[in-house]
């Protein structure tokens, strides 16, 4: 698997299990040793390579640990601290790495709850760790834009020098990313007066303001409503053919070419999760890249290789009563009743069997008519 697919499969095994995990010690187990292994390539059982409660004396502090150093060209290179996920991280549960970060050689820290990882270097001044994360990883809210820098940390690809000089670059990027989804979902009043003076004429007065804040944020959420269908429709190119459910199930699944895709559709955040959902549940039998969004006017399809008569899932989530649409082996929808997203994991299994199906036609020559 690429760097992003084991990402996708740690932030699974992360969603499953978070609820039921209440220590700091749960946590490291759970989630920060298998990030370590799994998604940076490192032998956590190999003390040439991880390790755990590694010790160095900093000044009058003798024999504070920090939670685990990664070993790379035999120097220690990469410092991890970590809390019991669900904490808040704050600079000062940094303290240790702080210390430790000039004691050593090693140029990158890490402070993770398990789910959230921030990672430090030191643009600011030389050997001493910076205040702010050049990366923040969010493994509930992945921005898959930052993998390609997470994989210059592995043990296959490590390459500190590209880090280093990417990093200042991130790092501000980084920071206004979180500003500008910050006020996309809930606008300061700065913004919204910024944004206010370029569309009216008439002085600001806090009536205005108060008129022209919800105006805000809906027209930022249907800009970015709109970005997305943009890039499906870019992805789907000029076919508008989609699925359609039949009301008398057929032994397949029939093409609508009437139906149109774009125009009022709207892709909701809600089908988006449910989107990832469902990749991260199969990527684990082919690649995500094979894995297909195909949003339309009454559902969000899931198909494999963008092929309409592959469907592995579709999300009927524009009504009050969200189903989950699941295939049998003559391709006949059963739709699922769900509560929430998240209840698309207890049909993991069926997702799985669904593409594995799929794999396995492929096999299999076409007859010849």
């Amino acid at each position: 698997m690429d760097i992003a697919e084991r990402a996708q499969a740690l932030a699974q095994k992360i969603r499953q299990h978070k609820a039921g995990i209440e220590t700091e010690e749960a946590t490291k187990n759970a989630f920060v040793m298998p990030f370590i292994s799994m998604v940076l390539g490192y032998d956590v059982f190999n003390p040439a390579e991880v390790i755990p409660e590694f010790t160095a004396d900093v000044g009058t502090k003798k024999g504070e640990k920090i939670d685990y150093a990664i070993v790379h060209d035999g120097q220690v290179q990469i410092l991890i601290e970590a809390k019991r996920v669900g904490d808040p991280l704050r600079l000062e549960h940094a303290s240790q790495l702080f210390r430790y970060f000039a004691a050593t050689n090693a140029r990158i820290a890490v402070l993770t709850n398990g789910e959230v990882y921030q990672v430090f270097t030191d643009l600011d001044a030389p050997n001493r760790m910076d205040a702010k994360p050049f990366l923040v990883l969010d493994f509930a809210d992945m921005d898959e834009t930052l993998l390609p820098e997470l994989a210059k940390l592995t043990k296959e690809t490590f390459d500190l020098d590209s880090v280093l000089s990417a990093a200042g670059e991130l790092k501000y990027i980084g920071q206004l990313k979180r500003i500008l989804a910050a006020q996309f979902k809930q606008p300061e009043d700065e913004w919204v007066r910024f944004l206010t003076t370029r569309v009216y004429d008439g002085p600001i007065t806090q009536k205005v303001r108060d008129q022209f804040a919800p105006l805000v944020e809906k027209a930022a959420r249907q800009f970015l409503n709109e970005q997305v269908n943009d890039r499906l429709k870019n992805a789907l190119g000029q076919s508008d053919a989609i699925l359609t459910v039949p009301a008398n199930p057929a032994p397949a699944v029939e093409l609508d070419t009437a139906a149109e895709i774009g125009g009022d559709v709207v892709t909701s955040d809600e089908e988006l999760e449910g989107f990832r959902v469902v990749r991260a549940i199969v990527c684990s039998e082919v690649p995500s890249a094979r894995v297909v969004a195909r949003d339309t006017k009454t559902y969000f399809g899931v198909l494999f290789d963008d092929n309409n008569r592959k469907p592995i899932a579709r999300l009927w989530f524009n009504r009050s009563k969200k189903y989950l649409g699941l295939f049998d082996d003559n391709k006949n929808e059963t739709r699922i009743p769900i509560d929430t997203v998240e209840d698309i994991y207890a049909h993991a299994a069926h997702l799985r069997t669904t593409v594995t199906r799929y794999l396995g036609a492929a096999t299999v020559p076409d007859p010849v008519a």
